[in-house]
């Protein structure tokens, strides 16, 4: 027997099986669902940016060049 979990993204459960191609998803929709709100940074994964990523905020009290 398959196992049951819940869709991440809706809470619809679902089984572990072939019956489901996007699982951990219930559907192509929640998957997308997922994948925008990481692109939109609504999901992260907590941690302090590493050396020369890049990633540093800009600083706003300077004025920015044109």
């Amino acid at each position: 027997m398959a196992q049951r979990l819940p869709c991440p993204t809706c809470r619809r459960p679902i089984e572990w099986s072939e019956q489901f191609p996007e699982r951990p998803f219930c559907s192509e929709r929640c998957r997308l669902i997922d994948l925008g709100a990481w692109l939109s940074e609504q999901h992260a994964i907590p941690g302090e940016p590493s050396e020369g990523s890049g990633e540093t905020p800009p600083d706003s009290t300077q004025p920015r060049e044109q």
